[in-house]
């Protein structure tokens, strides 16, 4: 691919366009972005970022949404936080893919596009990460993973209806772009353009620490950069668990029940004989007893079959109840009291005369009362743990619901021990502690109390397979703030001297890149500065070298390519490490007149360019269709909050 191509796929726009507008439901549940299928609408005016034909984009649904994907994305970038996220510019695309679906599902229904159940089901049970050890859905699997991440099953119903409506209206555009020989000619060129030049590196490290941070230095610094110093909101949140061990004396099944589940199941532990058959049907007997006479003649039953144009079938694992259910009692008693390898027939069925060969023939023993007990222990204990644990959830729903019951109430009426979190951020972790991080099965109740408001009434959270659950309240909210710089004084300090020596370093990259602009050879000069750095190294490459690497080009030669002959440029390395200095020395013109291959490549690439862009084109139609207003005031205020500058203001 073209790295003008790659260039503009990576770029927020090109995002937009490729994954957020046709994103679908590929749920690595990694991290969970069931949560992206959810932008529930509110009715609260002061909540409305957008509204979006008759829906509404509302404060909570789009902070659900961005905290799901600072969860997902701080799997690649440890270390990634929301205020780092939305001033890396994730909160935009985040809300203009929320619109998007929004708008797409209402004039996709107005167009008379629907998506059935049944579809939907398939793309449920399709999720790798709800199948059971059987390969086949777990409808338990999906309940614990709803729990876990706060949905409902509508509400990720609703979200793969919008996603799938969104697909049946923009993937047919995709394609729909072809780009001519001529067009294409000059874009397959620079996939053969080579390049060469030289590669020097001034490090941070190299200018030593300095003098030691007055405090004026570091009060200066601390102002000018609070963001970085910045605590997200954080949520003290008080719970109460209920869970099975705590009910074990409501839930020893009795000898009673015992027995009456063992004789419910009588057939699972009765000792059985199961059989492997092969049987042919005929429609009239004498053509049945034509057919046993030549099987006794020598031919095997399934050749003489087929010779008269009947088709055998195998029949495998059968009790006599389950062959007696699918032919008759009569033909069930002959085939179980025939032998190993005997003919049977012809004997009537439901729909014509049967001849059977007798191929396996299995004896299983039963089970006792007691030997099948400790079975019947297990299950009746999870049902009745399930029973009780689900009055108990019911009650403690209604009186909430009912007799708008507070925490404090529930846990005094069902005695339960109440507990209180420090000060949480929303993926678990106690930024006073962060040695300590939130076990998996905690996190439902960190989301519950994230996705509550100041007052809201106390919320049950499923947290584990059996039916415990927990009940959740907000506790104090603690707004995004910087602690005092006398509590970090260190850190800060830190920081500041590696930006003097980051700045020191600079200077030293900026002379030499000065001196190379007027001939003087890079390594020589490096060599002057006085600078401990490494060696210079060659550069060297083509554009169809860098468009192949699955990593993406190294920033350096990127660089290069977008260089003069002869020139020299400053690019800074990531994490304050230093600066690179780029010379480009020499540039070989690529020409791919003649070189089908590259074309046809070329041609394809641009295509799916070009199909991308009709389908921005027509997003944004649909969007002025539909009609979209935006509440900046409530977007700009979301955004500091997020920045943790609302606190401030």
């Amino acid at each position: 691919m073209l790295s003008v191509i790659r260039g503009i796929i990576h770029s927020k726009v090109g995002i937009v366009i490729a994954f957020a507008l046709l994103a679908m439901l590929v749920l690595s549940f990694a991290s969970g972005d069931i949560n992206n299928l959810v932008n529930s609408g509110g009715d609260a005016k002061s909540d409305t970022v957008a509204t979006v034909g008759k829906e509404k984009v509302t404060v909570p649904a789009l902070t659900q949404e961005l905290q799901a994907q600072v969860q997902n994305y701080a799997q690649q970038q440890p270390g990634l936080d929301m205020i780092k996220f939305v001033s890396g510019g994730g909160f935009e695309p985040t809300l203009d893919r929320s619109i998007t679906e929004l708008a797409l599902q209402q004039f996709g229904e107005k167009q008379g596009l629907v998506v059935s159940k049944k579809l939907i089901d398939g793309q449920i049970a399709s999720i790798p990460a709800l199948q059971g050890p059987d390969g086949k859905f777990s409808q338990a699997a999906y309940e614990s993973l709803l729990s876990q991440q706060g949905l409902t099953d509508r509400e990720v119903r609703l979200g793969l209806m919008r996603q799938l409506i969104g697909r049946q209206l923009v993937l047919p555009i995709l394609p729909a772009a072809q780009v001519s020989q001529g067009l294409a000619l000059p874009y397959a060129s620079l996939l053969l353009e080579k390049r060469q030049g030289e590669l020097a590196f001034i490090p941070t490290r190299a200018m030593g620490e300095g003098a030691p941070a007055t405090d004026a230095e570091v009060k200066a610094w601390y102002k000018r950069n609070l963001a970085r110093y910045m605590i997200p909101e954080r949520r003290v949140i008080r719970y109460a668990m209920v869970t099975a061990d705590q009910i074990k004396a409501q839930t020893v099944p009795t000898e009673a029940e015992l027995a009456a589940a063992y004789k419910a199941q009588a057939r699972t532990y009765a000792a059985t004989e199961k059989r492997d058959l092969l049987q042919v049907i005929v429609v009239d007997q004498a053509a049945a007893n034509a057919l046993l006479a030549k099987v006794k003649s020598g031919t095997a039953l399934d050749v003489a079959a087929r010779a008269a144009g009947l088709e055998p079938t195998m029949l495998s694992a059968l009790d006599k109840i389950g062959y007696a259910a699918q032919s008759s009692p009569a033909a069930a008693d002959a085939v179980f009291g025939a032998a190993k390898g005997a003919l049977v027939g012809p004997v009537r069925s439901t729909i014509g005369f049967a001849i059977v060969r007798v191929d396996k023939v299995e004896q299983s023993a039963g089970k006792t009362f007691e030997q099948a007990k400790p079975e019947l222990v297990a299950a009746a204990t999870k049902t009745k743990t399930l029973e009780v644990l689900g009055r108990i959830h019911d009650a403690m729903d209604d009186n909430i619901g009912n007799n708008r019951a507070t925490f404090d109430d529930v846990i005094a009426q069902q005695k339960l021990s109440a507990t209180a979190t420090p000060p949480l951020l929303s993926d678990g972790r106690d930024p006073n502690d962060p040695s300590k991080k939130a076990a998996a099965d905690f996190m439902p109740i960190v989301a519950a109390a994230f996705a509550a408001a100041p007052n809201d009434p106390p919320q049950m959270v499923q947290v584990d397979p059996t039916g415990g659950f927990a009940v959740v309240a907000l506790g104090q909210v603690v707004p995004a703030a910087a602690p005092p710089v006398a509590q970090i004084r260190a850190a800060v300090a830190r920081d500041f001297q590696l930006d003097r020596a980051r700045r020191a370093a600079r200077t030293v990259a900026n002379d030499v890149v000065a001196k190379v602009g007027k001939g003087q050879p890079l390594a020589s000069l490096i060599a002057a500065s006085g600078v401990k750095a490494p060696p210079v190294e060659p550069l060297a490459s083509s554009r169809a070298q860098m468009a192949a690497n699955p990593r993406g080009a190294p920033p350096p030669l990127v660089l290069m390519f977008s260089m003069t002959e002869n020139s020299a440029k400053l690019l800074e390395a990531p994490n304050n490490e230093g600066w690179f200095i780029v010379k480009l020395n020499k540039i070989d013109r690529g020409n791919a007149a003649g070189n089908a291959a590259v074309i046809r490549a070329t041609q394809d690439d641009l295509g799916k360019l070009a199909g991308r862009e009709y389908a921005e084109q027509f997003t944004n139609a649909v969007k002025s269709i539909v009609g979209v207003k935006k509440n900046a005031a409530r977007i700009n205020a979301l955004k500091a909050q997020l920045l943790g500058q609302a606190a401030a203001n």
